[in-house]
């Protein structure tokens, strides 16, 4: 006679002999707390009884699985809680600045000075007389000296930073700035979106491939607070164009007594031109051309921890820090602290681009990266040992961050091919491996591009591409 599915329910264990039955399995039972084990008990008999339900409703003959299943079910589960969930992994995407594997990799300097904020640190207090002070001043003394600007301020992203600058010289005012900038970023950031929540108004002006001064002109009223430049870093209008550049908005303000603000987005420290890097002028440029505040992210160009940095004239510096917005939106003591190494790093240029790993994968010779994905091939041909295929393969990287979308850069790739397995499941065995390798998919061939991997990581590809080949041999 068939079970039913309450029969088949009341055959699954008690969360005691589950335990019970784990361990007899692994001593090490004793030396954890009893609440958690208890957790992962309740929460495999719950998926189990999960599906039992789906396949009695499916129509098919659902079986418990015996206390010896589970039970290793509580060992996987056990181990799987104990791995950080935010692991390292092997960047081999090609995209420099991968928001999905945290943007920008720290320089080593960023990472050491982390040690300081284990303790008690110097946060917010001087030593010499004991008094308080400006969590992010040592980061502001050196952002003046990189730029040229009379003040700083950072917050935690750039959105915060553009939200709080809006806010703060534009609250129930109208901010004028073109309709070709009203730039979408990942993650749903839309600047209409920020311009409502900050309380202004805006105002656009032009169209979306062509803007003038008379149209920035023609909108200024009673009510107008700022004029706004935003650097379209994610996306590039080309052909029959006209856009006003920065000098000719500060020239429009200076006549109006209207601030000048200039998002420049991804931001960076210095001249990018000379390495083949176009359209992302330096922020000491914006500086000197006059705009009043400009704004910039910590974690593309420059390198560092995620932070929207903010440099201009000190007087609306010292409005936009006394802001209440600004302690909802301030850094907290880790990021002070690797952002303040990073900029250091920008004090002896000629090093910058030996410590600061996006600075590094951006201008790498091609002859550099072909030497890496040599090794790589190499390494992963023995590994396959016939049974696939690892070729090298020209191809482009790309910035990423919806930085320079259409400036790609020449790489070498290796490709990967294991016979009787398919490019998106090579792909997900690379991902979800130990250690985890993160690839790309062109032409249905797994892609490896040695720009965005290290020498280090050659030996760390080839231990994951074992693991797979050992498995499909079991």
């Amino acid at each position: 006679m068939r079970s039913t599915l309450q029969d088949l329910m009341r055959q699954l264990p008690a969360v005691n002999e589950l335990l019970d039955a784990y361990g007899g399995r692994k001593d090490a039972v004793r030396e954890r707390d009893a609440k958690l084990l208890t957790r992962l008990a309740r929460r495999i008999l719950d998926a189990e009884r999960h599906r039992l339900r789906q396949e009695a409703e499916k129509g098919l003959a659902p079986s418990p699985r015996p206390l010896d299943a589970l039970a290793f079910e509580m060992n996987r589960a056990l181990t799987d809680f104990d791995r950080p969930r935010t692991h390292p992994v092997v960047n081999a995407t090609g995209v420099v600045l991968h928001s999905g594997l945290g943007r920008a990799p720290w320089p080593d300097a960023a990472f050491a000075a982390l040690e300081a904020t284990r303790r008690y640190c110097l946060l917010e207090v001087e030593a010499e007389e004991g008094k308080r002070r400006r969590r992010d001043a040592f980061c502001e003394d050196l952002l003046v000296e990189l730029t040229g600007a009379e003040a700083a301020f950072v917050v935690n992203n750039n959105a915060a930073a553009t939200l709080i600058i809006l806010n703060t010289l534009g609250a129930g005012k109208q901010i004028v700035v073109s309709r070709s900038q009203m730039i979408e970023i990942g993650g749903s950031f839309r600047l209409p979106d920020v311009f409502e929540a900050s309380g202004c108004r805006l105002r656009e002006v032009g169209t979306t491939n062509r803007s003038y001064v008379r149209d920035y002109e023609a909108a200024l009223g009673d009510d107008t607070a700022a004029l706004l430049l935003v650097h379209t870093s994610n996306y590039r209008i080309v052909g029959f164009t006209e856009h006003v550049d920065l000098p000719e908005l500060v020239a429009l303000g200076r006549e109006h007594g209207l601030p000048v603000i200039h998002d420049v987005g991804s931001g960076s420290l210095i001249d990018l031109t000379p390495l083949g890097v176009p359209d992302e002028p330096p922020v000491q440029t914006s500086v000197k051309a006059g705009a009043d505040v400009v704004c910039f992210s910590g974690d593309k160009l420059i390198g560092g921890p995620q932070a929207g940095i903010i440099v201009g004239k000190k007087e609306w510096i010292e409005k936009i820090r006394k802001n209440p917005l600004a302690r909802a939106l301030r850094i907290d003591k880790v990021t002070c602290v690797a952002l303040e190494a990073t900029l250091k790093l920008y004090m002896e240029p000629d090093s910058l681009f030996a410590k600061v790993p996006t600075l590094g994968a951006l201008t790498e010779s091609l002859e550099s990266i072909e030497q890496r994905a040599t090794l790589l091939q190499r390494a992963l041909d023995k590994v396959l040992d016939g049974k696939g295929a690892a070729l090298l393969l020209e191809d482009t990287s790309e910035l990423g961050a919806g930085t320079l979308p259409t400036h790609g850069l020449p790489t070498l790739c290796v490709t990967l091919d294991i016979k009787g397995v398919g490019a998106t499941d090579l792909a997900r065995a690379l991902r979800t491996g130990r250690p985890s390798v993160f690839s790309r998919i062109k032409d249905d061939l797994v892609l490896l591009d040695a720009r965005t991997i290290g020498d280090d990581d050659v030996s760390l590809i080839a231990e994951a591409l074992q693991h797979i080949v050992e498995d499909l041999d079991s």
